[in-house]
């Protein structure tokens, strides 16, 4: 039978013998797999075990492409206000595309994120398949193999739907052959079997696994939550929030909480703490040719340039300016009221490292420094950052550096960050895909969207407290502060609307870099207006943006690529799956 790609068949042997299940081996069950597998072979619990590491592996995408993983530094924060795509406009020209919003569905980035998210999908289904031919798993352990299945799969699906809307459908085990792929059709609403799936996971999964990338029982009812408040459930969604936040530990058994020192959740030492609530797991120099189960996803997303400094290649992911505005506050230690503004932060965008500088004087949030390289402050230990030295082409994306998913010269010299297959940096720095901060403010949404604007201040300044806290300051190697910080908490919210802006920006400083803008500014129903603004400003200092516009009720979702769509054509001419609105 012909294998259809873009939904992805993959069979029992590839699953076991690809390179995917590697990915996560130190953290998960150890296998070996030799030789050519028959399917007999593998309907078993070792069999179903294999197959859910490679469904956990799928996180991280293709090694052949940067995009088909759960980052979404492309279609999540490239696509919103974040970053800038960086160096020279033609290297992966296809991402200029999806950043200036005219993205087409042949494009690269939509169909990557595509064929990433089905081959989890598959994966997960395949699990589901084995399982019911298996005879020798115990039922505890067919429960939990299922309910993680069907987490992964609940979960996979849910981020087809935030990049493609109803454009994206849902695939079910039973699709086996191409007649079953070209029978599935989109455009009907996939939440409520998304809903079911962690559901189920919730219902069924243990609080404490052997493993610690393996999702539980708390994880599974944050993303529940997470599910119900994309479709405005506000009670119900509530409710969880409540139990995960009163009840909730990670997979360790140990209960969830915020890390002291912010900066905590961007460290190799200190991955998977208290604040992690689910993570894409990477190791490095654990036997794996190249460094293979590393950081692959952001390879490209290291600053460039030679000399003394973390990476090497290729500054394709870099803070924007109105993003490093964001963090200015006020006399109080609150956001400013309007960031896009022309005396905002600067680096003096143009200046060497040769070049006389003087950093910004004006009080920001710490939380900047944690997630930004800028001139003249401290970056990690690699020292100061020098501006557009670091930077491969300063007028396409900017003179800023990220920092989230770049490891420090003491990861370097413990042997957990190295090299790839093609020199490029490669570090075993965890990426999160659900930080307790972040349940954290949406309770806060759900508190105020059900009437207690109290409870929703509590959150969001218990978030606030941690950002400002002396733990969470940068510091230059002397022990003193990289800059003037000053973090403040709100006394009160004056009206339902204040608090929802609260919680809005709040979410941008916390969770910035990490994929999560777009899909928030468009589940508010205000990507139009806040892209709009911030590309009418971007423009100002990067000239690829002064025709740029988001066009409301087509750029929300991303295209279904014409190539999918091909594959849905039935034996009558017709096509199964439709394109999204605009396209």
């Amino acid at each position: 039978m012909k294998k259809n790609r873009l939904f992805i068949k993959l069979s029992l042997t590839t699953l076991l013998l690809s390179g995917l299940l590697g990915a996560c081996k130190d953290e998960f069950l150890e296998i070996d797999p030799t030789g050519v597998y028959s399917e007999e072979a593998l309907t078993n619990l070792k069999g179903a075990e294999g197959m859910l590491i490679a469904a956990y592996a799928a996180l991280d995408g293709r090694p052949e492409t940067q995009l088909t993983g759960s980052t979404n530094w492309v279609v999540g924060s490239v696509a919103a206000d974040d970053a800038n795509k960086g160096t020279e406009p033609s290297d992966f020209n296809s991402i200029n595309d999806t950043e200036l919003y005219l993205q087409l569905p042949s494009a690269q980035p939509a169909s990557d994120k595509w064929l990433g998210v089905v081959d989890g999908i598959g994966m997960a289904n395949q699990v589901l398949r084995t399982l019911v031919a298996a005879t020798d798993i115990s039922e505890a352990d067919r429960t939990r193999i299922e309910g993680e299945a069907r987490f992964l799969r609940g979960f996979y699906h849910m981020e087809g739907r935030k990049v493609f809307g109803t454009g994206f459908p849902w695939i079910p085990e039973t699709a086996i052959s191409n007649d079953d792929y070209k029978a599935i059709t989109n455009q009907v609403e996939i939440w409520p079997q998304i809903e079911a799936d962690l559901k189920f996971a919730y219902d069924n999964l243990p609080g404490k696994q052997a493993q610690k990338g393996r999702a539980n029982k708390w994880a599974a009812g944050a993303f529940l939550a997470k599910a119900m408040l994309f479709q405005a459930k506000y009670p119900e969604a509530l409710t969880i929030f409540n139990d995960v936040m009163a009840n909730g530990t990670n997979a360790q058994g140990q209960k969830y909480a915020l890390n002291a020192n912010y900066g905590d959740n961007f460290r190799i030492a200190t991955k998977n703490s208290t604040e992690t609530i689910f993570a894409v797991q990477y190791t490095n120099k654990d036997g794996a040719a190249n460094n293979a189960n590393a950081n692959y996803e952001n390879n490209l997303n290291f600053p460039h340039g030679s000399g003394d400094k973390p990476g090497g290649c290729c500054g394709f992911f870099q803070p924007s300016q109105a993003f490093v505005n964001s963090f200015i506050t006020d006399a109080e230690g609150l956001p400013i009221a309007n960031p896009l503004i022309d005396n905002g932060i600067t680096n003096d965008r143009l200046l060497t490292s040769a070049q006389a500088f003087t950093p910004y004087t004006g009080t920001v949030d710490p939380r900047l420094d944690h997630t930004v390289g800028r001139r003249g402050i401290q970056y990690l230990d690699w020292g100061p950052h020098p501006g557009r030295d670091w930077v491969r082409d300063v007028t396409n994306g900017g003179p800023y550096s990220p920092k989230k998913n770049v490891h420090s010269r003491a990861e370097l010299a413990a042997g957990t960050a190295g090299t790839g297959d093609w020199g490029q940096p490669a570090n075993a720095l965890s990426f999160p895909l659900m930080r307790y901060s972040d349940l954290m403010l949406m309770a806060a949404e759900a508190e105020v969207q059900s009437g207690s604007l109290t409870n929703a201040l509590t959150l969001v300044n218990a978030v606030r407290e941690r950002a400002g806290s002396a733990a969470s300051v940068v510091k230059k190697p002397d022990g003193t502060p990289a800059a003037n910080y000053k973090v403040g908490l709100y006394p009160t919210f004056a009206s339902k609307e204040a608090a929802l802006a609260a919680i809005l920006k709040e979410r941008q400083l916390e969770l910035g870099m990490e994929g999560h803008r777009k899909f928030d500014l468009v589940r508010w129903g205000i990507a139009d207006v806040v892209l709009n603004a911030y590309v009418n400003f971007e423009k100002n200092y990067i000239v690829k943006f002064v025709n740029a516009k988001f066009t409301k009720g087509q750029d929300e979702y991303q295209p279904v690529p014409q190539n999918v769509i091909q594959t849905s054509r039935t034996a009558s001419g017709t096509f199964n799956l439709k394109q999204n609105p605009g396209y």
